[in-house]
């Protein structure tokens, strides 16, 4: 059965339940039931509400979130557009919706988000340990800088079990892309 999405752009009325889902996307048992887990590298929440809070503060960026039927939240992802780059982050799908074109249709409007903006090219980090989540990202056309960057030492956003580095990805945004209307998922 094939459910129509819809996105919409978070307000601070929608902060707990999108601190709801991306701790529960990406820390704890919940976010065992999804591949994009993180409770095996890192302990602690991945975000809280004063953090998405802020996020929504900066000027240029936004939350784009995925709606099913009775506004349903099945996911999230932050798109902030700078110049000529959108940086995406944080995508977050409900674990138990995960691997049903939620995950695509958040990528393809958080380009679109930086396109609006004026980007040409879209801007993300992954954790270097995360294999099939890198992998993912380049069937999505993301390819490694050969950059770099620290993991955040701010425990608001987890506490590392092990050391990690975050490696920077980027996608030209100048092919035609459709937008991101309705679709069935």
């Amino acid at each position: 059965m094939t459910v129509p999405l819809y996105l919409a752009t978070a307000t601070t009325a929608d902060v707990p339940r999108l601190t709801r889902l991306v701790n529960r996307a990406y820390r704890g048992d919940a976010s065992r039931q999804g591949w994009t887990t993180e409770a095996h590298l890192l302990d602690g929440q991945r975000i809280d509400e004063d953090g998405l809070r802020e996020m929504l503060a900066v000027p240029g960026a936004a939350i784009l979130m995925c709606l099913g039927a009775n506004d349903e939240l099945l996911g999230s992802f932050y798109a902030h557009a700078t110049g000529e780059k959108v940086y995406l982050g944080m995508l977050a799908v409900e674990p138990g919706r995960q691997t049903n074109g939620v995950g695509k249709f958040l990528i393809h409007a958080a380009e679109d988000y930086g396109r609006q903006h004026g980007c040409t090219t879209s801007k993300m980090t992954v954790i270097s340990v995360r294999a099939e989540l890198l992998a993912y990202y380049a069937r999505q056309g993301y390819r490694p800088t050969g950059a770099t960057e620290p993991f955040p030492t701010d425990p608001r956003f987890g506490v590392p079990r092990q050391p990690l580095t975050l490696l920077v990805l980027e996608k030209s945004l100048v092919e035609a892309q459709a937008p991101p209307g309705p679709m069935a998922g």
